[in-house]
């Protein structure tokens, strides 16, 4: 726990010092990732039913960075072949009852929620082999650093956007949860395997394994992503707002002007805590009964035209709290832009 601790502190000091331009960075700028999930994609319009996140994601530093090197010496003493990317996200997420017309306590569903933060990451990715299978890995570290409450601006947001398509405006945002700063580390590792061909087409199946630990969500998830089409190694999947199943925000063309892949994944949670459902940490606050175990269903498309990637997906969740009526479901776009 002290090194996870130790590591969290060397990415957030280090991801804020690469986040303004510098001669360090060598000669590319890293990949600019901008994501909108919305439950209005998938025609439905409550619990979590919005999410935004801009991330930036270096190149592979160990060649321009010396520091990053000493960090990965130190986390993987045993893996010296590893690479490294540093990133820096802003990103809110949004959560409401199903009935957003109603001024009065929805007592028997999900509070009305935001989440407003600012992550910082390490990703490092390496050559192993697992059960005699030859893998590329991907670690993940991030923290994510933010407020939940009214300072997340949560109810201005929603209340823009509704006014702006003109759909119902949300009327309960003076239920929502109270002010607390929130602190959220993920530790992830997925593997992905040489993709196998079929002709022209590829298909490969890419496990992952996280944990996360804070006062915003603590729980432990698994699952694996089934893709199928034209150079898969471009990427590790494509990137969605955790706790979905997602890539690193960079990918890397290696010379390939175009790929593309269909994908469907599974997921499955053990939630020990999540703020959005069983309310404020350090005071009385309106919560529900959450469900223990949760299970995410991405299906989608990614395509990648030399510096550019764009993912289109449709995710279906199950319930998340005892008495919801039916599972959620929502739409998640993503572009990516290397520079």
């Amino acid at each position: 726990m002290i090194r996870l601790i130790s590591s969290a502190l060397v990415v957030a000091v280090g991801a804020t010092c690469l986040a303004a331009p510098t001669e360090a960075l060598g000669e590319s700028g890293g990949t600019l990732t901008v994501q909108f999930e919305n439950d209005r994609i998938a025609n439905t319009d409550r619990h979590y039913t919005h999410g935004t996140r801009f991330a930036w994601v270096s190149d592979r530093l160990r060649d321009d960075i010396p520091w990053a090197a000493d960090a990965l010496n130190w986390l993987y003493p045993f893996a010296a072949d590893t690479d490294a990317r540093v990133g820096i996200a802003l990103g809110q997420s949004i959560f409401t009852p199903d009935d957003i017309v109603t001024s009065e306590l929805v007592a028997d569903d999900r509070p009305y929620a935001g989440w407003l933060y600012v992550g910082f990451s390490l990703h490092t990715e390496g050559k192993q082999s697992l059960i005699g299978v030859p893998f590329t890995f991907l670690d993940t570290l991030e923290v994510d650093l933010g407020v939940v409450g009214p300072e997340s601006q949560a109810k201005e947001v929603q209340t823009l956007v509704h006014n702006i398509i003109d759909v119902q405006r949300p009327n309960g945002w003076d239920n929502q949860l109270d002010t607390e700063p929130g602190l959220l580390i993920t530790l992830e590792r997925t593997w992905r395997p040489k993709a196998v061909g079929f002709g022209p087409v590829e298909m490969d199946l890419i496990p992952h394994a996280a944990v996360s630990l804070g006062n915003i969500v603590t729980e432990v998830n698994g699952g694996a992503l089934l893709r199928v089409g034209q150079g898969l190694s471009v990427d590790f999947g494509p990137p969605h707002i955790r706790p979905n199943l997602t890539g690193v925000a960079a990918f890397d063309t290696s010379g390939r002007d175009f790929a593309w892949y269909m994908f469907a994944g599974a997921a499955g949670r053990v939630v020990g805590r999540n703020i959005f459902l069983d309310g404020n940490t350090f005071s009385s606050s309106h919560s529900v009964d959450k469900r223990r175990f949760v299970g995410d269903f991405p299906v989608g498309i990614a395509m990648v035209y030399k510096s550019v990637r764009v993912s289109f997906s449709h995710v279906f969740r199950t319930r998340e709290f005892d008495g919801q009526p039916e599972a959620d479901r929502f739409g998640a776009v993503s572009l990516s832009v290397n520079f």
